[in-house]
């Protein structure tokens, strides 16, 4: 049974939660479909999303110009585009000059620009790492929100399935009258 909603990111996900539980409650034995998979992940995206967004734009707010910095020197410094303009750089220095002297200065050069650069990407895997375990306990929450919400739907359910044993007893017993 393919799903008559339309894919795409201009409707109300919320709507589309509430049709496809409406289409599962209709059929509770069908399996779901890719349409139907594809429409929960999207509901599960904007669900982060919408958690994520504003822990970036916190995290964003509280970086100063100096851990910017750090995070494009990181980034820079692990492109290709750095990798090759740097070999090209020095190239070009020993090609032009090689004496004693100038070879010094580039590997002076080299050890002054390799301990900043070692600075700059550690400051900047310390503030992703911070992002990551702020993002980690994000998860955890949510895991442990949604696993609390199972539990309590598993209560209501087994409370439900009691009930319905107590009505079906008593249906029972109506219909066949024990007289002593």
């Amino acid at each position: 049974m393919k799903s008559k909603r339309p894919m795409n990111s201009n409707y109300d996900h919320t709507t589309d939660s509430e049709y496809l539980l409406r289409e599962l409650e209709k059929d509770p034995n069908r399996k779901p479909n890719k349409d139907d998979i594809k429409r929960v992940a999207s509901m599960v995206n904007e669900y982060k999303g919408s958690i994520k967004s504003p822990l970036h734009e916190q995290q964003e707010q509280k970086v100063g110009r100096g851990e910017r910095f750090a995070d494009w020197v990181a980034k820079l410094g692990g492109s290709w585009l750095f990798v090759i303009n740097f070999c090209l750089v020095i190239i070009i220095w020993l090609a032009y000059d090689s004496s004693r002297s100038s070879l010094f200065i580039l590997s002076f050069c080299l050890s002054v620009f390799t301990v900043f650069q070692a600075a700059m990407i550690q400051m900047s895997q310390n503030r992703q790492a911070t992002k990551d375990k702020q993002e980690q306990m994000l998860h955890t929450a949510i895991d442990y929100k949604a696993e609390k919400e199972n539990l309590e739907m598993q209560e209501k359910l087994q409370k439900i399935d009691n009930q319905l044993q107590a009505i079906e007893n008593h249906l029972t017993s109506m219909r066949n009258p024990k007289f002593f």
